[in-house]
């Protein structure tokens, strides 16, 4: 049994089923859990875009779930040290300040994940002990070697349904034994490199949440048992206002605040308790793409964020600027892109009916970089996980895992999947007062319509970007 574990924490902030921390404990006298803040995503910009790389809503939710952390630790005996720097020389410097014989540390997919810390730490002599602990099934359980995983999710899907399990989550550690050692304070904002002016705590519906594990194992347990929403979760899923018509799990689920494995357990409770249907299935289905996406990256390594994407399609994207600017300000002309963008600048959340039209838009009408809009998603979204973002829009670009055209029509989404126009109404405020018809379609407006409902074109809102009618097909033509 060695002496002393250090745990560095990553994206697995939570105490329960945490094979990381099990395994550290079950291993060592004494254990020191460290959380990095790592400078070179805080407070950094983009590779491709001029956007932190890390927003100040995203960045927020790490505070809180950081913090949430070390009081979970806390109560526990344990005590979090917080550092803010490099993990390359932080990891192996606490090390050996604390005299480590171990370092154990979360296993992630990413390239930049992955050419972290590992030579450094055993470069020192240290020993290093990774585990994969943030999907639903577990890397040594899948039915083939990661580089055989297949392209495309269904046969995937099917092959892990049928010859894989999914591992029981593991309980809360009863205490962390850590000595005595100062945790220091977690880092404000402005250390971050943030301004004091960001609305960083104006967060506003449907995503008034906050990070942590508390948080999360609390939204679990109100949205599954006490609302009893999953029965009626396919159903529902595409909605586009409120809290409860799909989880709202995935952020808590990017920062491993929250165990794949926890909703499954909760998910078969549910169905012996109440109800077996095709919503409780569907929940499932959607951690398996989460997982796919996961071991997509694992497999495909650097080639996932190639132009294009993993097929290497030979696609000429536009890098237009302004264009792109104007996506970002939700000022395309577009209602149903323009609120989708404004949601996400305002909340750090899209559903994903809304995003996958505000993607669509970016990438297959105005052909734009599909990285671009993936970064500007790295940088806004509470939930970015970089294998589910990036694979996501790959796939929507036709570059990723279905190669086949994902191009979204986004009139007729606008009309089937908002047709009281609520939520275009709601983030567009310059259209609050036009009928459904021309909430969508502000350009079929006449001069003296414009006039009737206050709106003129070109003024309190733009004109479409592109010509709606080579691009789409509108239901109320």
């Amino acid at each position: 049994m060695t002496e002393t574990a250090l745990v560095w924490f990553r994206r697995d902030l939570r105490v329960h089923d945490n094979p990381t921390l099990r395994r550290a404990i079950d291993g060592s006298d004494r254990v020191v859990p460290l959380y990095i803040f790592d400078t070179r995503r805080f407070g950094q910009s983009s590779r491709w875009i001029d956007e932190p790389r890390i927003g100040p809503l995203r960045a927020q939710f790490v505070r809180e779930s950081v913090r949430d952390l070390r009081d979970r630790l806390r109560e526990r005996d344990g005590e979090l040290l917080v550092r803010r720097g490099d993990p390359r020389s932080i990891v192996p410097d606490v090390a050996e300040s604390v005299d480590a014989d171990v370092v154990h540390a979360q296993r992630l997919p990413g390239t930049e994940e992955r050419a972290t810390v590992e030579d450094a730490i055993v470069d020192r002599g240290i020993d290093l002990s990774t585990h994969w602990t943030h999907t639903l099934h577990a890397i040594e359980d899948l039915p083939m070697a990661v580089s055989d995983v297949q392209d495309t999710f269904t046969p995937w899907k099917d092959s892990v349904e049928a010859s894989s399990r999914v591992r029981d989550p593991l309980d809360p550690p009863a205490t962390v034994p850590t000595p005595d050692l100062d945790g220091s304070p977690i880092p404000a904002l402005s250390e971050l490199g943030y301004d004091a002016g960001e609305p960083a705590d104006e967060r506003d519906a449907p995503m008034p949440v906050s990070g942590g594990e508390s948080a999360a194992l609390e939204r679990l347990e109100t949205y599954v048992f006490e609302r009893d929403r999953l029965r009626e979760y396919r159903e529902t899923r595409n909605g586009l206002l409120g809290m409860d018509f799909s989880s709202k799990f995935s952020p808590w689920l990017a920062l491993g605040c929250l165990s794949p494995r926890r909703v499954t357990q909760a998910v078969d409770r549910y169905e012996r308790e109440r109800v077996d249907n095709d919503s409780t299935y569907w929940l499932v289905f959607e951690l398996r793409w989460r997982d796919f996406f996961q071991f997509q990256l694992a497999k495909h390594g650097a080639a996932y964020f190639r132009p294009g994407g993993i097929r290497n399609r030979e696609i000429a994207w536009n890098r237009d600027g302004s264009a792109f600017r104007r996506w970002v300000d939700g000022e395309t002309g577009f209602p149903f892109v323009d609120a989708a963008m404004r949601e996400l600048a305002a909340t750090g959340y899209q559903s994903n009916r809304a995003r996958q039209n505000a993607a669509s838009f970016l990438a297959n009408t105005l052909r734009i970089d599909w990285r671009w809009g993936a970064a500007r998603y790295e940088s806004r979204l509470l939930d970015y996980d970089v294998a589910s973002n990036y694979g996501n829009w790959a796939y929507i670009a036709g570059v990723g895992t279905d190669s086949r055209d994902r191009a979204f029509d986004v009139l007729w989404q606008a009309h089937n999947y908002d047709p009281d126009a609520e939520y275009v109404r709601r983030w567009v405020p310059e259209l609050v007062d036009l009928p459904p018809r021309y909430a969508h379609e502000p350009w079929r407006m006449d001069a003296d319509e414009q006039a009737r409902y206050g709106v003129e074109l070109g003024i309190d809102y733009p004109q479409p970007m592109v010509d709606p009618t080579a691009h789409f097909e509108s239901p109320s033509s």
